[in-house]
């Protein structure tokens, strides 16, 4: 067969993406003979185009689910969207904006014939970006959050909430983002670290002519909307102004001066302006002192009638306009820098406005009680584990959930508004009809009836995710369906650590709030990818590549080990374009590694007797190598995995077991040797799949021509076998041998070519004899021979044998001794690094006990050989 001298991997991925897809080899269906393994992808916003993140996020949960699929588990890997409210509705607003259309000139209706045209023309694009990636998804299950089926959902879920009580309409104070024009959760509002300006202002003591109190502020242009000046009863310096009055400047409106033990008395002057409608502190102080509201903003952030000056001025805009003016009126005392910490919009960046508003609120204080134990306990693992930390502070200090969003995309709140002022709550218009006329005794019609104009926020649909993907009765009926009988809970969740209370614990608060079951069993926490500067990737910063240039430059396969090589779990990946060039070269080297054994020629006559060692050893290092990735999959070590399988590939196989078995220029291999090579090959493909799917299905379908069902992506993953601890020690010691004669031949200027008379002497004759052709063969030996001493020779040591090569007059006596001494100080440092470790009584304790076997190993090892360099030295004199 004629294999190509190059791979080539854009050609490969879309020949063996389409063959999966066709022969639908992603697909999954309850079957009771297969135990179920389950992933339900985070729904990328509709609006979203594959980053960096997206591309670690997803390279991780393919390589769990392609490996379960390996296991023999019905592997279910379920894709879609999410509606995106704030994002979505943003979009088409300025699509609108450039065709000259006001999004106020439409009524609902219009708005969404908009909005879902825009969702469908663009809505799928990062799902097929990810098909670039390898994303082996069950692509017929594909589900967006505002589909009819999850969108009944959600509503069933509201009305359920509401008449248990833990729904509720109330005016709270909200974070409002005055560019979406809506509220926004705690969770949605980014802190940032901004240069800002600290304002002196001077109110003047109301009665008086010249006295004056200062208080400093980032906001002067709220100071109309003060309702009172606090000071700290404890503060001996305001104890005069205790029951007075201030006037506040530029409207000359008067407040009252009030105590409170919330002023911070080293902050500013000590005195603070109470401002109730802005700002969250001053709200709660507000409700404490009975102080009037004063709200003086407008819904996008403008200053309203309320303000009495510069009404229709942008907030930032009115800042120094007040500033300006308070300077002119003298009530300006000075200005300094100041940095301070703002929020702003996740969706939007607009810096946040706190609000007083009347939102729809969810309860949180009982609804998240077994979501709290069930990961403090551990039935829901996170990895790392040290997030637990956060997801704790952010739980115990839990707030209301604000639901309800000012938008027109997204799922309206199914709550209707009666002429009397009331309202109710149902599934449709007709229920909440029959329900108002049976409530209040009335005969309404459907025309009485106003539905609330707002919508849910998008988590709200988002968090019933791993259930409502599955069943969307189940939140009705009470009663689950077969498939989420069958794939509830699911396995693993692989998200960002930015999401663990925005989406990761709601779900699990739905999860048992509506089976009784956890979601999932395993969270994987990934890391921020990151620039060499250490800057979060961002398409503002333009510091992130184009993942799907990227693709076509390495090849899928080189793209998805270059992320996976520095990425473990919850610990942010420094990116790099050499680690995806790392990743594309390993490619190559398994492609090369393919094409020298396809190149052998077979000599059924001849007898591989002599391979029979080399054979053994790499059998034994596989399995041993296989248990150590295995060990790292159950401990969700994804990165630890991948390097294992990358030195087991390049180093193991491709470095020592080829080169050890390979025949001679031009001459052939006997058929045992060549059939076991060929099995392990096949092993090899079968762990580098989940990794490298692209190249291990090509490769495998070249080694010999296989039907759909024998095709690798279904193949059986590796069983542990035994191995041989002793072969391999063994053989790594020949490997030692083999570098030290070729470093030497290096330092010598010595031709590889000329074949060198080696003598051991050897603690261990039969280790050496064992592998006797390996060594003759790679070491490039005339003889190997066994004796205690050698005239004229240069040495080296590997672990207590000390080897020796005739130089004939050329041996340096002195750089001999100097070589030895370096070898042994280094020695006696490795030793002395191994005995901190054992004397470490945590460690030792702590350790497994085959980490504790190796390290004795170790310090036996390093002790014999010190002797050895020590006589070593004693000969020379």
């Amino acid at each position: 067969m004629s294999i190509a001298s190059k791979y080539e991997p854009n050609a490969t991925e879309t020949k063996w993406y389409d063959y999966w897809m066709e022969h639908k080899l992603f697909s999954s269906k309850v079957d009771h003979s297969k135990e179920p393994y389950t992933i339900v992808i985070p729904p990328p916003n509709v609006t979203g185009v594959l980053h960096m993140g997206h591309m670690l996020n997803n390279t991780i949960q393919d390589v769990l689910i392609r490996r379960a699929r390996m296991q023999g588990k019905n592997a279910c890997w379920v894709p879609g969207t999410d509606h995106a409210s704030i994002a979505t509705e943003t979009k088409v607003v300025n699509m609108l904006k450039e065709q000259g259309i006001d999004k106020k000139s439409l009524s609902r209706e219009e708005f969404l014939a908009h909005a879902w045209e825009w969702k469908e023309k663009y809505g799928g694009i990062i799902l097929e970006q990810l098909k670039k990636l390898g994303a082996s998804c069950d692509w017929d299950r594909t589900a967006f959050t505002m589909d009819p089926g999850l969108s009944k959902a959600v509503i069933d879920v509201f009305v359920d909430l509401h008449q248990k009580g833990k729904i509720y309409r109330g005016i709270r104070m909200v974070n409002w983002d005055p560019q979406g024009k809506t509220a926004l959760s705690d969770d949605e509002v980014i802190t940032k670290e901004i240069a800002s300006k600290l304002y002196y202002i001077n109110y003047q003591i109301e009665g008086s002519e010249n006295e004056f109190l200062t208080i400093a502020t980032t906001r002067p242009e709220t100071i109309m909307a003060d309702s009172a000046i606090c000071i700290n009863p404890n503060d001996p310096r305001f104890t005069h102004l205790k029951g007075k009055r201030a006037i506040i400047p530029l409207i000359n409106r008067s407040v009252q001066i009030i105590e409170d033990e919330y002023v911070d008395m080293e902050f500013g002057t000590g005195c603070l302006k109470v401002t109730p409608a802005h700002d969250i502190n001053d709200y709660e102080l507000g409700i404490k002192h009975k102080l009037e509201v004063i709200d003086i903003l407008n819904d996008d952030g403008t200053l309203n009638e309320k303000a009495q000056i510069l009404v229709g001025e942008d907030r930032f805009v009115a800042r120094k306009m007040i500033a300006k003016r308070l300077k002119e009126s003298g009530n300006l005392q000075k200005i300094e820098d100041y940095t301070s910490n703002v929020g702003h919009s996740e969706r939007t960046d607009a810096v946040i406005e706190p609000k007083l508003s009347l939102q729809w609120f969810l309860k949180m204080d009982e609804i998240t009680k077994p979501a709290f134990t069930s990961v403090m306990e551990d039935v829901i693992q996170l990895h790392p584990a040290k997030f637990k930390n956060m997801y704790r502070a952010w739980m115990e200090n839990v707030r209301d959930w604000c639901i309800s969003r000012q938008l027109w995309w997204g799922h309206q709140i199914p709550a209707y508004y009666l002429p009397n002022g009331e309202y109710v709550v149902a599934k449709s218009k007709e229920e909440a009809l029959a329900q108002a006329n049976e409530k209040f005794g009335t005969s309404y019609t459907e025309s009485d009836l106003i539905q609330d104009e707002d919508v849910l926020d998008t988590w709200f649909s988002s968090w019933l995710w791993p259930i409502s993907v599955f069943d969307t009765e189940v939140f009705s009926t009470g009663k689950p369906n077969e498939e989420l009988k069958y794939y509830y809970p699911t396995n693993d969740l692989v998200t960002a650590p930015e999401i663990l209370f925005f989406w990761v614990a709601r779900m699990i608060i739905a999860g048992y709030e509506y089976t009784g079951e956890k979601p999932f069993k395993n969270v994987y926490l990934t890391g921020i990818v990151r620039d060499k500067l250490g800057r979060k990737m961002s398409k503002s910063l333009g510091n992130s590549p184009d993942p799907l240039e990227l693709i076509a430059q390495y090849g899928a396969d080189g793209v998805r080990t270059g992320m996976l090589f520095s990425s473990p779990a919850g610990n942010d990946l420094p990116y790099d374009d050499k680690l995806v060039e790392q990743g594309r070269n390993f490619a190559n080297k398994i492609w090369n590694a393919f094409r020298l054994v396809q190149g052998w020629e077979i000599d059924p006559k001849l007898d591989g007797a002599h391979n029979e060692s080399s054979i053994a050893w790499f059998e034994s290092r596989f399995n041993q190598a296989l248990v150590e990735i295995n060990g790292h999959f159950e401990k969700f070590r994804i990165s630890d995995a991948l390097m294992t399988t990358y030195k087991l590939v390049w180093g193991d196989f491709c470095s020592w077991y080829l080169e050890m078995i390979k025949p001679e220029y031009q001459h052939p291999i006997d058929q045992a040797t060549y059939d076991r090579t060929i099995c392990l090959f096949e092993d090899i493909l079968r762990i580098l799949h989940p990794f490298m799917p692209f190249i291990s299905e090509e490769i495998w379908h070249l080694i010999k021509e296989r039907s759909v069902e024998e095709s690798l992506i279904l193949a059986s993953w590796p069983e542990e076998k035994t191995f041989d601890d002793q072969i391999i020690a063994e053989a790594a010691q020949v490997f030692e041998v083999v570098s030290q004669v070729r470093n030497l031949r290096a330092s010598k200027g010595m031709s590889p070519k000329e074949a060198l008379e080696l003598t051991i002497n050897a603690k261990n004759e039969a280790l050496y004899s064992r592998f006797e052709s390996v060594l003759v063969k790679l070491a490039n030996l005339s003889s190997l021979n066994f004796g205690d001493k050698v005239d004229n020779a240069m040495s080296f040591v590997v672990k207590a044998d000390e080897c020796f090569i005739p130089m004939g007059d050329s041996v340096n006596v002195e750089e001999e001794r100097e070589n030895l001494t370096k070898e042994l100080e280094y020695t006696k440092g490795f030793l002395n690094s191994v005995m901190k470790k054992l004397s470490n009584e945590r460690f030792v304790s702590g350790a497994p006990e085959k980490v504790i076997e190796m390290e004795r190993k170790k310090q036996a090892d390093a002790e014999a050989k010190i002797k050895t360099l020590e006589e070593s030295l004693a000969k020379l004199g």
